[in-house]
């Protein structure tokens, strides 16, 4: 067994900011717990493709007018991907992580994911992109536990991280503004623009789309006599168009890049138009709807009680189960969001 931290980004600023991971203290904490249990401990410095497969995507999505999830690319690239290939070079026959997931068996001998046992720590929602052969050689050893257990288990063992505080995202922004981040890395992002309703009007002037996500209603700098919420962003076009709150509400989702964790095929299940729950934000619960193919074979959707705030960038990841244990079938990156669809076919009986 061997120790291992990654090294992700410039430690200065995030090194002496509370709440910050993956940084200076977390090193020496993970030296420190390696001398304790009496084993070997490696940092990796990982700087450069983190900051090509994560930070420059964050920049990018923001400046094309998407609300990226840094975690999701994070997880499938530098920490599933190349991480799994140096566990392989160092000799290890798994890697195991630190996330609140349950990986387990199925009678097949093939892996599956299922929800936390504390469903408030469930990190599932960022993993939905890890690959079947990823699963084979991973392991979750603090799925089945609550992070109250988890520490009292450090402080039985005399680890001292047991009171050690919470992470929080997002790790590489220095005191969480983002749009510095952004601002720097695409200097376009913060050009002025229109904020448009989506009757057309021009009701006044942004400070640049890297400010605004779907969803957002403070912080728009208009004045009007009805709330108005972040209803589209068109970066080609420097719009943020408004619009009142029922405008937030989508039945049907486009999503791309799937990755299916399910016993048949994506294609079949779409076909079928299978019944999932799909989380469209992390902090929301799974939702019923049912998957399906547009007119030309794309795979869409269909919302059976609606969302608010379906941001394009953001994950609609897909279960079995609305609650509990509920396995992870897999998700997708969302492309677009649509009020109603017209293209949906009749349902299977």
């Amino acid at each position: 067994m061997v120790g291992v931290t990654l090294q992700l980004y410039d430690q200065g600023e995030a090194a002496a900011r509370k709440g910050a991971c993956c940084a200076g203290q977390d090193i020496y904490d993970a030296r420190t717990v390696a001398e304790t249990l009496g084993i070997p401990h490696y940092v990796l410095d990982y700087e450069s493709r983190f900051r090509t497969e994560v930070i420059e995507r964050f920049a990018d999505s923001y400046a094309s007018g998407v609300t990226p999830i840094p975690c999701v690319d994070c997880n499938r690239t530098v920490k599933f991907r190349d991480l799994l290939a140096t566990a392989e070079d160092l000799g290890a026959a798994v890697l195991a992580t630190g996330h609140y997931v349950s990986s387990r068996a199925l009678p097949d001998g093939r892996r599956a994911l299922f929800r936390a046992a504390e469903e408030a720590r469930d990190q599932s929602y960022f993993l939905y992109a890890t690959t079947p052969q990823q699963l084979a050689r991973l392991r979750f050893p603090l799925g089945h536990l609550k992070k109250g257990e988890v520490r009292a288990l450090a402080a039985e063992l005399g680890l001292p991280v047991a009171d050690k505080p919470d992470s929080q995202d997002i790790c590489f922004v220095p005191g969480g503004d983002y749009a510095e981040v952004v601002e720097r890395l695409r200097p376009e992002a913060g050009e002025a623009g229109d904020i448009v309703h989506q009757d057309g009007r021009v009701l006044g002037r942004h400070r640049g789309v890297m400010h605004y996500t779907i969803g957002q209603r403070k912080g728009l700098g208009i004045s009007t006599p009805d709330p108005l919420y972040v209803v589209a962003i068109d970066a080609q076009r420097r719009e943020v168009k408004v619009g009142p709150r029922e405008a937030l509400i989508v039945r049907t989702v486009r999503v791309n890049d799937v990755n299916w964790l399910g016993d048949t095929s994506f294609e079949a299940a779409c076909a079928a138009q299978s019944e999932v729950y799909v989380k469209v934000r992390s902090t929301r619960p799974p939702a019923p709807a049912h998957l399906d193919l547009d007119a030309s074979g794309r795979p869409l959707v269909h919302l059976h009680n609606g969302e608010e705030g379906v941001a394009p960038g953001q994950a609609c990841v897909f279960y079995d189960a609305a609650s509990g244990a509920a396995r992870l079938l897999g998700g997708g990156t969302i492309l677009r969001a649509q009020v109603t669809d017209t293209t949906e076919r009749a349902r299977v009986a």
